[in-house]
């Protein structure tokens, strides 16, 4: 088979440089209904490319394979039977007891469906459409809602899908609870259900990512306004076009800024988002699902990361990031990132199978002599890393999708689906994937020595991402050869727009402080838990009073109470004007020299808003706080360190 393969890879390789070879990716891509798009596939775009590293890349792969005489169990992805793809898709999603034998707490998913937007309640409707066929078909007797009820708000007994928000003008103020009242003026614009385009009057630039309107609703408005339009170099946007990420006045939000149950939130929100993009331009999403086999549960390479931080984090306590995977990167970054060819130029492989036998009985004793370990072969041994997980850094599940983002119609469209896709990847998947591309961005910033490009960067990584030996050889073929240029673009899009790809849109973190506004208001319609709420209330009223100082003292209207209780000045009445930011409030209370505040930097400590519409969100330093305080006015403010 390798014999076979190499001979494959040198005829394309040759092929291609006399110009007998093209790639066509026509047959693979979707236009949307009523848009034509004059294109001929991402070669077009990758002109410019040379893909002699990339092809150089497959044949050091297939050698390597070549030498390594172990044979590795494949990996059998299950074929689905009808409507199984779907329901996966319902549990994934958050939705499973819609079809459960036990409903469980249907309420919350009233709730969590009454948040959608219009293409994501369709996204939900088609695949509950498809389960509650093929539940009838095969005579289960489960309580099968109609999906009519599903979507159908209480005050609208057609079924006509709207907002559930309450205009201004019918909101009740019967209610003397100050709390309450604040949280039902809160306004979360999700761009949604308006009668009117919701990308009307937005500001935002032909390179700005939008983040505050769900992008399957701009795919809708881009496809709607695009019928008998012809574009050129998909869609009217290039490859070199730069994005940029437009600053957000109420904050930026991290992958890793939210607390866990509202990460939850946003992992069902991004699935559905993105099966609800994949729908609006005509592009087949689908999971992939592997049938367990089985791993080792001990070493270094070929072994699970799970297993690894397993291992790992016995010996360095709350360790992300596989401690061998940290090394190599140590150990390459230690020679220099001058080096001309570095991950380009492979290390001599019989050396590199020694170094990684020598690594697999040495490097947990620590009698590993890593002197001995050339800066090549290190290079070599990371990539090999990568290949020889025993399901793909991108996960068995998305790594068909990642490939996929290339046949979707525009460079835009295709980084809003990165995003989503990275938001998906398990939290040990994605942290090691983006100490990868923050190394890889660091050898291209070193290209006027090395002579490593973004686009020789990508060229070389794609391949060790993107093939992935356990899958079979027919997935191997496809991925090396047909979609060579298109998984290069998805690899230089990751590395460069990777602080794009690790933000959660705002659109979604705005679904999430609704979803936790709306269950705060069913949780307060319930007597039994009203009259808790009391009690508790009652009781932390009259401790409070025992032990309140003059500080203490409720603030006035336009000032807010922080709290720092692991420094110095524990608390700080911070009156707000239009131009402070969390930066500025986090610079004053370092300015206390005394206690242990000595001791922190300010990179170490950030100013987190915590309960009200939101779980736990640490907030970037650029955030403007008089606007935040206006979407979330019942938050408390509290400065601490992300490991407290």
């Amino acid at each position: 088979m390798v014999t076979v393969v190499t001979k494959l890879v040198h005829y394309l390789h040759l092929s291609r440089r006399s110009g007998q070879y093209t790639m066509n990716h026509d047959d693979s891509r979707r236009i949307p209904d009523g848009a034509s798009f004059d294109r001929s596939g991402s070669q077009d775009s990758l002109d410019a490319m040379s893909l002699d590293d990339f092809w150089k890349e497959v044949e050091n792969i297939h050698e390597t394979r070549g030498n390594n005489h172990e044979e590795r169990q494949a990996i059998v992805v299950k074929e689905p039977d009808e409507g199984e793809l779907e329901e996966e898709w319902l549990k994934e999603a958050g939705l499973s007891n819609l079809f459960a034998e036990s409903t469980g707490d249907s309420q919350e998913s009233m709730v969590f469906l009454s948040t959608l937007t219009r293409t994501q309640k369709a996204a939900v409707e088609k695949r509950v459409e498809t389960v509650t066929q093929t539940l009838r078909k095969k005579n289960k007797h489960h309580q099968i809602p109609d999906v009519r009820d599903i979507f159908r708000p209480q005050s609208d007994p057609k079924g006509k899908v709207c907002d559930r928000s309450e205009p201004s003008a019918v909101r009740t103020t019967e209610s003397k609870n100050e709390m309450q009242d604040e949280t039902k003026d809160v306004k979360f614009s999700l761009g949604a259900n308006e009668q009117k385009s919701p990308l009307g009057d937005t500001p935002f630039s032909e390179t700005d990512i939008n983040l505050e309107i769900p992008f399957a609703e701009q795919a809708a408005n881009l496809k709607d306004n695009s019928v008998g339009k012809v574009y050129k170099d998909g869609g009217g946007d290039t490859l070199h076009m730069n994005f940029r990420l437009p600053k957000d006045k109420t904050g930026t939000t991290k992958i890793g800024d939210l607390a866990p149950q509202d990460m939850k939130k946003v992992y069902s929100l991004a699935l559905i988002e993105l099966t609800a993009l994949y729908d609006v331009l005509g592009t087949e999403f689908k999971q992939q699902k592997a049938a367990k086999i089985k791993t080792k549960d001990c070493g270094l390479f070929g072994v699970p990361l799970s297993v690894l931080l397993e291992q790992d984090q016995k010996k360095v306590p709350g360790t992300k990031i596989p401690l061998i995977f940290q090394k190599l990167i140590s150990q390459i970054e230690e020679a220099t990132l001058e080096t001309e060819g570095l991950l380009r130029i492979p290390g001599v492989a019989t050396r590199v199978k020694s170094l990684c036998q020598e690594l697999e009985a040495k490097f947990y004793e620590g009698t590993f002599n890593w002197e001995n370990v050339k800066q090549h072969d290190a290079a070599s041994l990371l990539k090999l890393f990568i290949r020889e997980l025993p399901q793909p850094l991108l996960t068995v599940e998305y790594l068909k999708a990642f490939q996929d983002v290339q046949n979707l119609p525009r460079k835009k469209q295709q980084l809003q689906a990165l995003n989503l896709l990275v938001i998906l990847l398990p939290e040990a998947n994605r942290d090691t994937l983006k100490v990868l591309l923050e190394f890889l961005q660091r050898v291209i910033d070193h290209r006027e020595k090395n002579k490593m490009t973004l686009n020789n960067v990508a060229m070389v990584m794609a391949p060790n991402l993107f093939t992935f030996q356990g899958l079979g050889s027919k997935n191997i073929e496809q991925s090396e050869f047909a979609m060579a240029a298109g998984t290069a673009n998805v690899m230089r899009f990751m590395i460069q727009y990777q602080k794009l790809l690790w933000t959660i849109p705002k659109f979604i973190v705005n679904q999430v402080r609704k979803q936790n506004t709306e269950n705060q208001k069913k949780e307060k319609k319930d007597k039994a838990m009203k009259k808790l709420l009391k009690k508790m209330a009652y009781d932390r009223e009259k401790h409070e009073k025992q032990d309140k100082t003059p500080n203490d003292a409720d603030v006035p209207q336009g000032v807010i109470r922080v709290q720092a209780p692991h420094l110095s000045k524990v608390s700080m009445a911070i009156q707000l004007t239009e131009e402070l930011k969390a930066s500025d409030i986090v610079a004053r209370f370092l300015s206390e020299k005394s206690g242990n505040v000595q001791t922190l930097k300010k990179e170490e400590v950030f100013l987190y808003e915590i309960g009200g519409n939101i779980g736990e969100r640490c907030l970037d330093d650029d955030t403007y706080m008089k606007d935040l305080y206006q979407l979330n006015p019942n938050a408390e403010w509290v400065i601490k360190s992300k490991q407290s």
